[in-house]
């Protein structure tokens, strides 16, 4: 074969080095790739050490590693070009070419295996999946009203920033910023209880680490003050001894309902919460 370079003529020897598979032992250029064009049939363009290139009917440029492991010729799929280089390729080939040195050798396709299996276990290990796990078990017992609150905050602050991390990947740092995240917006109590809702799904994770993989609880590494700002607390307006005559006038002569002027009343008189006496009200 003979290529044509300025006023010069090289001819490249053909080499027998995979079997019957011939290729030249000249490296591959990035124009020679980029300039290749499709064939009626499949065809291969070689680079070195076992690297070549796939240029498919199609116009598909697929890179591929042919090693032996174990008595047996393999091949390893590096991706397509261009969003697979030329150097990024010889990268991934010498990467292979080190795990067939070890001692014992490491056949490349089973860590490509390994990997692609742990990603797809990630995929299904994620904060969010494990935060409904936990609520699931958490909320028996709890308010409706409670639950639902927690819930729905999980769903509109937490999952978006770090629902889709794997659980245990997640870092103090990620945390760190969902929780500065919704403080910024003024939500300050929401991302102090946002904060404590983490730590007790990681709990839960931590608790089932076989499933999980988890074996930390990132959100007990930082504090809720360390990060978002002490609001002043303004205590609620007082009524004086001498004023509740008065008040308790104005309520009568108010508009509002018989119930609830009798619920103020009973307020007065036994000084429980709003929470309570509402939650008393169901109770027959």
């Amino acid at each position: 074969m003979v290529y044509q370079h300025t006023s010069c003529y090289l001819t490249i020897k053909w080499g027998n080095i995979w079997g019957k598979s011939s290729y030249p032992t000249m490296a591959l250029t990035n124009t020679e790739i980029a300039n290749a064009k499709p064939q009626t049939k499949l065809y291969k363009l070689y680079d070195e050490l076992g690297l070549f290139i796939q240029i498919t009917p199609s116009g598909g440029k697929w890179w591929r590693f042919k090693y032996r492991f174990d008595a047996k010729e393999k091949l390893l799929s590096f991706g397509t070009y261009p969003d697979v280089s030329l150097a990024n390729a010889r990268e991934r080939r010498d990467q292979a070419r080190k795990l067939l040195a070890n001692i014992p050798p490491i056949d490349p396709s089973d860590i490509k295996k390994a990997d692609k299996a742990e990603r797809k276990a990630n995929l299904t290990n994620t904060f969010e999946l494990w935060a409904g796990k936990w609520w699931q078990k958490w909320h028996v017992g709890k308010s409706e009203r409670h639950a639902e609150y927690v819930k729905r905050r999980l769903e509109a602050d937490v999952y978006p920033l770090i629902g889709s991390r794997p659980v245990n990947d997640i870092t103090a740092y990620e945390i760190v910023d969902a929780i500065k995240s919704i403080a910024e917006r003024g939500a300050l109590d929401i991302a102090k209880r946002s904060h404590q809702t983490i730590g007790q799904v990681f709990r839960y994770a931590i608790a089932h680490g076989k499933e999980s993989k988890a074996t930390r609880n990132p959100a007990i590494e930082i504090r809720p003050s360390d990060i978002i700002e002490t609001r002043k607390r303004v205590n609620y307006a007082r009524v004086g001894i001498a004023e509740l005559p008065n008040l308790l006038r104005a309520i009568d002569n108010s508009k509002s309902t018989p119930v609830t002027r009798l619920a103020v009343k009973f307020m007065a008189l036994t000084f429980v919460r709003t929470t309570e006496l509402i939650g008393r009200a169901g109770v027959k």
